[in-house]
């Protein structure tokens, strides 16, 4: 009994997290003159378990992101599928099989940071026969190189590659991850902001048809104000992460 009254106080607390993280999403759209409904909000549920996830299904919430392809592919069979899941990790080629067969309902992969991958995605979708692919080209704002993306100024050469070479998937926008401790100062928002401006020069389409996934926990406000329509928010919602202890033999 104390258990189960435990897991339901758990998941009263998520659910409160998620309606507030919902109401100051909201809140940062309307200073920055946007509709509330204009910015999604990506439930990042990394090493949290189905249990937990749920509870903010159970919430109406049906955005969700992975960071590990082995992680989504045991998770996403256990949840509805309704659930629009986003992959926002690093990508290697070998994964990306797996992931497209074992994840019928991935919405999106935001981290298509070079042609090869993005080649690659294209194949196994087209070989699947899935419908396109919606991808974000990742960017490295910050210039560090522990940081997954494309510099700023290749941005464009790749958003033109996925656009034009890449029938099996949809260019849909930009995203970045920020600095080393995953915030994010202005200026790698406003690098972020000027890379969608030139895109869209580049592509002949309206800022309107290119996403910013942009923002994170610590700063997804600030991102919001600044023009992010995609923000990727995981402890605000579900609590500081659960990284298993490594086992000694």
């Amino acid at each position: 009994m104390a258990a189960t009254s435990s897991a339901a106080t758990d998941g009263m607390a998520v659910a409160a997290a998620l309606r507030s993280v919902l109401h100051r999403a909201s809140q940062a759209a309307e200073r920055s003159g946007r509709s509330p409904d204009k910015v999604k909000v990506v439930a990042v549920s990394k090493t949290k378990p189905v249990s937990v996830i749920r509870q903010v299904y159970d919430a109406s919430h049906r955005s969700f992101g992975e960071n590990y392809v082995q992680e989504l592919i045991e998770k996403a069979p256990q949840l509805p599928d309704d659930v629009e899941w986003h992959f926002i990790g690093n990508l290697q080629s070998n994964k990306v099989k797996p992931l497209l067969t074992g994840v019928p309902n991935l919405t999106m992969v935001e981290s298509v940071d070079d042609e090869k991958i993005a080649n690659h995605l294209d194949r196994v979708v087209g070989t699947l026969g899935r419908k396109p692919l919606k991808v974000l080209v990742q960017v490295n704002t910050s210039g560090e190189i522990s940081k997954y993306g494309v510099e700023p100024s290749g941005c464009v050469e790749l958003a033109k590659h996925v656009n034009l070479r890449c029938p099996n998937l949809m260019f849909s926008g930009l995203m970045t991850i920020g600095m080393l401790d995953y915030s994010s100062t202005p200026e790698n928002f406003k690098t972020l902001i000027n890379c969608r401006t030139d895109v869209c020069k580049a592509l002949g389409i309206g800022e309107d048809q290119c996403e910013l996934s942009m923002g994170m926990s610590a700063d997804f406000e600030q991102a919001i104000e600044m023009g992010s329509t995609i923000v990727r928010v995981g402890s605000t919602i579900f609590g500081a992460r659960e990284y298993p202890k490594k086992q000694t033999n």
